[in-house]
This record gives C-alpha cells, structure tokens and sequence, in this order.
C-alpha cells in the first residue's frame, strides 16, 4: 500500500520513461547508479519492445536494486515473522550485529523514527523491511565511527604534536614542469582541509611579485591574487591554523610588496606578532592559533627582536641570513633549483662518496630578507637542517625544518629513533624530490612513522599516496590536525617502527567482506558487468604492512557476494591505516582500478 501510494501518480498515463524512473527511485530515496538502472531498465523494454516500462516492471526493478539478499537474510535473522522487527528485536540486532552494547528503546525509537518510511509501522514502533534497507544503506552504518567525525582530540598541546594536512607546490594542477598554475590548486586543497601550503614566490613586473615553479615554463599567477583566495577559503572545511610556507626567490623590494599583502588582504585573520609578545618556550595550540594564519619563510634574527622592533616602521630595512650550500640539496632540486644538467652525474658521485676529497670549504650563500617580511614570522621559522645534533643543542621551539624525500628516508630507516626525538620537539616538513618532475608523490607513511608533522604531498596528483593522506585526515572531523601518538610526543621515547614487537599494544582485526553494490562497470566493459575482486591493505610500521585478496566474482559489478573472512594482527594500531581496493579482472595479466576506500584503523567501527 505505502508503495503504490507513492508511485502510481506517475503511472496514470500507464506507461514511463528511464527519466521518469530515475525520478521516482530519487522520490524513493534511493541510492542509485545511473548505469546500472539503465542497463536494468534497457534489459526490461527489450522484452517488452517498446521504450517505457509500467507498474510491475518497475516493483521489479525496484527490488532488484533495493531488495538485495544478503540484506533480507539478516532481516530475517532478527524478525521472527520475517515481516516486521519490533524495537526490542531492533535491539537485539545492534546489541549483536552493531556491537552497540549501550542500545536501548530510545535507540531503537530513533532509528525507526529516522529510517522507517511507512507511517503505521512508526505509529507501531516497528521496522519494515524498507526501514531496515535505508538504515543499512544510511552514514549510521558507514564503516568510519560516528564519533571520528567530529573534531574529538585535545586541541590543546604544542602544534609539533600533531600530524598536519599539507600540501606541495600548491599552485600546480598538473605537472611541475609546463602545466598550469592555477588559483583552483589553493582553494582545492582548503577545502579538502589541508592546512599547510604552499607558494613559490618570484620577482613580477611592475613590482608585483608571482608564484609559479621557478625556472620552468608553468604558468605564472600574482601572488595578491593566491592571497585573496587563500583569505576565501582558509577556514572554509576547518577552523584551524593555515601555514602558508613561502619558497621566497623574490628581491627585498617585492618582499615588502608581499607583506603588505599578507598584512592587508589577510587582516586580523594574519598572526603577526607573538601571542601577549611573549617568547615561547614550546608552540602554541591549533586551539590557542583558531582562525589564523601563519606564515613560514626565513627570518632574520630571533622572535625577541622582532618583539622589540614591534610599533617600528621598518620599511626599506633588509637583513641577511648566510648558509651553508650542501651537495644533499642539489640532490633534492632543495624545491629551489631544477635539476640542471651541471648536477654530477650519479657515477661520480658514488665513487666521491668511498673516497673522500679533500675538505673543501663550504660553500656559502647570502639571503637577503625585508625585515618586513621577517617580522611577519612568528611561530614558523624555517630553519636550515644541518644534523639532529646540532637541532638538540641551537634550535629553538619554533624554528622548523624542511628535508627533502630522500636525505629523510636515509634517516627514517638509519636513524628512526634520533628522527622521532627531534619531531618531538620541532616541526618537520617533508617534500619531493626535485626530480618528481610529473608530480608524482612518495608514500607517506613512512615519515607518519617517525613523527613527520608536514608530509606534504601534490594534491593534484591521484594515486595511492594521496588515497593514505585522504584516509589519513578524515580522523578528527577532518580538521586537518591530528594527534600523534604518545610514543612519537613523549621526548625520551625509545619507539623505533622498525622494532615494535613487544612495544605496543597490538590488536587483531577481522574483516568479514560481505558484498558489493552498484559497483564501478569497467571503462572496457560495454554492459553494466565487471569482474570484481577486492585488496584489502594495510598501511602502517613496516611489520605491520600487508595485502590479502578476495576471490573474483565473475561477471558482477550490480551485486557480487564474496562472504570471505580476513584476519589480521596489527602491532601498532595508532599508525595504521586499511584500505579498501576494488578492481576488475580485466585479463590475467593485469586488473583495472574501480575504486577505492581508505581510514584509521582506529577509526573502523565495528559490525
């Protein structure tokens, strides 16, 4: 009755269209795929040989695509009269499906009043089986926990303590050599939380300064015009601190013109001076910084004479920073150079390392600084990496380091345990290499394992490393701030990721693959069927990195059933991530890519 109710309005002329059945499965409030209706529907008029579908196909297609088995089977598990679950069996099925131990008739009521699309059975306290099909379906069910969507750490403690969204030559939306740069890659990147960018800044014409990849035939975009967007969208998925990293080529002059900038377009939501003109002996809280943005670029001098200069016109003043010019740095593109071909070639280089040459005097480059631009430096000073030694003895809380791919992948395996000390106490970011000249991106987990607070990626670049940042960040309400692990603040922390067993507390995970729903067809396919299979992965410490496969359902993309177990021991859940890979057996040489769906470990929910 509640079923023709709603649909036989559309069929008084009899007969309807694919359109006039999409709308009425929207009516229905059903999650659909177009391809997949459309091959229903296309199936059903073949027989009939005629372009429209009446009543009783339509109740067909309906349970075809709403009425799937593995979700009746469990209905009647729980529904003695396989009709309807009154509230105290709704009960017993969150208590044992749903592992809802706290379920209750409030509970219960909730979900009927919020699920159950039939009027009397609400009235009764009852589900029907449509109820119990758009429960399943609904975000209550989502495999993510309720509770990790919503910001729920403590935001209170230094923001060296946190892992931070953070992303790589933000202005590319392609590649780094010819692409464009485009204001999109800022506003994208804002939205999708991330809380680091950053800006490749060069000296413009008429004094106004441009952001794009220096020395390559990218596009050029003004520097005012990346403010201004970034002033749009700063706040618009999280309400926390916004780092914009600034990779300065530009001249004194245009600096102060940058500063201006910053200071004008940005207003009060720019921190400009230190909170209560204070020198901190550790950095402030994402809490204590809501809503500011903060800029990192090199400094001239310490955060004390910036607080006496403060009230001061500085205008025309420069400073300079001299550094050291490593050989690493080449080797990095150090995000400043491209790789020129008056790089040693590798050969060369190996055999330098065995023999060691003569000591040559470092060399040293000077950096000149408006102070204006300086003093807008506050809790992120980017700061030279010379060696974890030298950080322990000279650093200071906010002055961070940034560390190219490689040089800290020889640390996070040689040196884990001297690499999580020093994250401890400073901010470290990671890039790519220079020569990743298609924006390609490293895994991350491997620098998440040793504290690496800004692990920046390309986010223009799809692929497995952006799939882990994704998974990663939609912890804690997607903030873009998530709290690292005890073991990696604690600063006598004997943690080492590549000896845990017996450090931590490991947990076993069992995952039950049930079924899937509307699947992706293939891009080869011609119908609506596939050959799914599905990877599940785990991402985490190098003990606990492992891949199992599901067994190929063929010639099922609508709704293929696997009911496999996967067993799992995960020895450091903090650092874990799991992820789901659908693919199709396309042939046996190689599978296509349909889909995918990566989170916390810690954040599954159970049942």
């Amino acid at each position: 009755t509640w079923f023709l109710s709603i649909i036989q309005n559309e069929f008084r002329s009899g007969k309807i269209n694919l359109d006039s059945t999409m709308k009425l499965l929207d009516k229905l409030q059903i999650p659909f795929d177009y391809v997949h209706v459309k091959h229903i529907f296309k199936k059903t008029v073949d027989k009939r040989k005629a372009p429209t579908i009446n009543i009783e196909d339509f109740r067909a297609i309906y349970r075809t695509l709403v009425h799937r088995p593995e979700f009746h089977e469990l209905f009647c598990t729980y529904a003695p009269n396989k009709k309807v679950l009154a509230d105290t069996e709704l009960i017993a099925f969150l208590k044992k499906e749903q592992f809802e131990t706290e379920a209750n008739e409030t509970t219960a009521l909730e979900i009927i009043s919020k699920y159950e699309p039939i009027e009397e059975m609400r009235k009764r306290r009852e589900m029907s089986f449509e109820g119990f099909v758009r429960y399943l379906n609904s975000e209550d069910c989502s495999i993510f926990r309720k509770d990790h969507k919503i910001v729920y750490q403590d935001m209170n403690r230094p923001l060296c303590d946190y892992f931070i969204s953070s992303s790589h030559n933000t202005y590319l939306i392609s590649d780094q050599l010819i692409g464009p740069s485009h204001l999109w890659g800022y506003a994208s990147a804002l939205l999708k939380g991330c809380r680091c960018l950053e800006i490749d800044c060069w000296d413009g014409s008429h004094n106004d300064p441009v952001v794009y990849h220096g020395h390559t035939l990218t596009s050029k975009i003004s520097f005012s015009s990346v403010i201004q967007v970034i002033e749009k969208y700063a706040f618009a998925a999280s309400e926390y601190p916004v780092v914009l990293s600034l990779e300065n080529h530009c001249s004194p002059k245009q600096q102060e013109v940058m500063a201006d900038y910053l200071e004008n377009i940005l207003g009060s939501k720019l921190l400009s001076s230190a909170i209560n003109d204070e020198v901190p002996t550790e950095l402030p809280s994402p809490e204590a910084l809501k809503f500011k943005i903060l800029i990192k670029n090199k400094k001239v001098g310490t955060l004390e004479e910036t607080i006496l200069r403060k009230g001061q016109d500085s205008h025309g003043e420069t400073g300079e920073i001299i550094e050291e010019v490593h050989a690493s740095d080449e080797e990095e593109g150090d995000e400043r150079t491209p790789l020129s071909p008056t790089t040693e070639s590798p050969k060369r280089k190996c055999e330098s390392e065995s023999t060691p040459p003569p000591r040559k005097k470092p060399k040293m480059k000077k950096i000149k600084i408006a102070i204006e631009l300086s003093d807008l430096v506050i809790y992120t000073k980017s700061q030279k990496f010379e060696s974890f030694e030298q950080s322990r003895e000279s650093q200071k809380c906010y002055e961070n380091n940034s560390i190219g791919e490689t040089r800290a992948r020889k640390f996070a395996k040689h040196s884990a345990q001297e690499f999580i000390a020093h994250t401890a106490r400073f901010i470290t970011r990671i890039y790519p290499k220079g020569t990743r000249t298609n924006s390609s991106n490293y895994n991350p987990q491997e620098f998440w394992n040793v504290g690496c607070q800004m692990v920046a990626l390309n986010f223009q670049t799809p692929g497995v490393p952006m799939e882990l940042q994704n998974g990663k960040f939609l912890d804690n309400g997607g903030c873009g701030y998530i709290l690292k692990p005890e073991f990696l603040r604690n600063l006598s922390s004997t943690f080492n990721p590549h000896k845990v067993t017996g450090e931590g507390t490991p947990v076993a995970l069992s995952i039950r693959l049930i079924s899937g729903y509307q699947l992706p067809r293939s891009n080869l396919s011609k119908s609506n069927k596939a050959d799914p299979l599905v990877h599940i992965e785990i991402y985490g410490v190098p003990e606990d990195q492992t891949k199992k496969q599901s067994s190929v359902v063929k010639g099922n993309a609508l709704n293929p059933r696997w009911n496999e177990t996967f067993t799992f021991t995960v020895q450091v859940p903090e650092l874990a991530l799991i992820r789901f890979n659908v693919e199709d057996q396309v042939s046996l040489a190689g599978n296509e890519f349909l889909g995918q769906y990566t989170l916390p470990v810690q954040s599954l929910s159970k049942g």
